[in-house]
């Protein structure tokens, strides 16, 4: 029998049984939860100064709910955002075979995630680059330490749209919630040091320099492969409609001869068919991978 978690009575503690109770969610809906339960608290506990943490944390209890009543808020609130892609549930019904891959709409928002990624790659690692040779020169100067915190901040900014459209194009749940900075009461050195000791500000920056060469072999595997594989298949379609091939392997004149046929012709269109469904389930297992990447370095938990 499980015993039911004690009452918590600080920030923390009903911030780790909510994360205990929402286990097994997207991690971008945890990182919502998280970060709205923590700007609740944290306001009920400004504006009653006089009282103790741990009583206004019974009260909130009684009156926002459990960490458990809360995560099951959060869950079923979840189901009611409609979406493009279908559902977990529903994915697992369905049955994958090699030629389905053309019905998912993941496969389609990943060709676009992957063509795109080519300037998103180039706008973000040229943005951080930038920014960190820009900090690292002003540093000695007075500007120098107001500059790092807007970089960061802009990272972090770029690091929430850059969710939005992994979201949108790729379908993994990303946090929709806009970063927020220190409160504005807060010392510099305090801003300072909570801005470079968030693991969060370091992989979002990661990331940012990673896309640029993920950016380029994603554009360069979604345009050799379809533009490869739709040129096969016209051209052979071509030679059979008007008996004129001009293919030319002067290394294997057999093959060469044998791809001049009706045969031959038919097989290599068959072929540009099938390398068409290769790029897609390429494109559509490239879609799940980025997505595990962008969710493990942009969403913090």
């Amino acid at each position: 029998m499980v015993m039911p978690a004690p009452p918590p009575d600080t920030v923390n503690a009903y911030l780790a049984q909510l994360r205990r109770a929402l286990k097994g969610a997207p991690a971008g809906l945890i990182s919502d939860a998280l970060a709205d339960c923590e700007d609740h608290l944290n306001s009920e506990i400004a504006t009653n100064p006089d009282v103790n943490e741990t009583q206004i944390l019974r009260t909130v209890v009684e009156t926002y709910g459990t960490p458990e009543e809360i995560a099951e808020e959060y869950r079923d609130m979840e189901h009611t955002i409609s979406t493009p892609f279908p559902q977990p549930e529903v994915r697992n019904e369905r049955r994958f075979g090699f030629f389905n891959v053309v019905s998912d709409p993941r496969t389609y928002g990943a060709l676009l995630y992957m063509l795109l990624s080519l300037a998103t790659g180039i706008f973000y690692f040229t943005w951080a680059v930038s920014g960190i040779a820009l900090s690292l020169g002003l540093a000695i100067l007075i500007i120098g330490v107001p500059f790092a915190l807007l970089f960061i901040a802009s990272i972090r900014v770029l690091a929430h749209v850059e969710g939005r459209v992994v979201e949108a194009l790729l379908g993994v749940r990303m946090p929709r919630r806009l970063p927020t900075g220190p409160s504005a009461d807060e010392r510099v050195w305090t801003k300072v040091k909570e801005a470079f000791s968030d693991i969060r500000t370091w992989s979002s920056l990661f990331y940012m320099l990673l896309m640029m060469p993920l950016g380029l072999i994603y554009f360069f595997i979604v345009v050799i492969g379809l533009c490869l594989s739709i040129v096969v298949t016209a051209g052979s379609i071509y030679g059979l409609i008007t008996g004129e091939s001009h293919i030319n392997i002067h290394d294997a004149p057999y093959l060469e001869h044998m791809l001049h046929t009706a045969p031959g012709l038919v097989v290599l269109a068959l072929f540009g068919i099938l390398l068409f469904f290769v790029v897609l389930h390429i494109a559509r297992a490239i879609g799940w991978v980025h997505g595990k990447i962008a969710e493990g370095l942009l969403v913090r938990l």
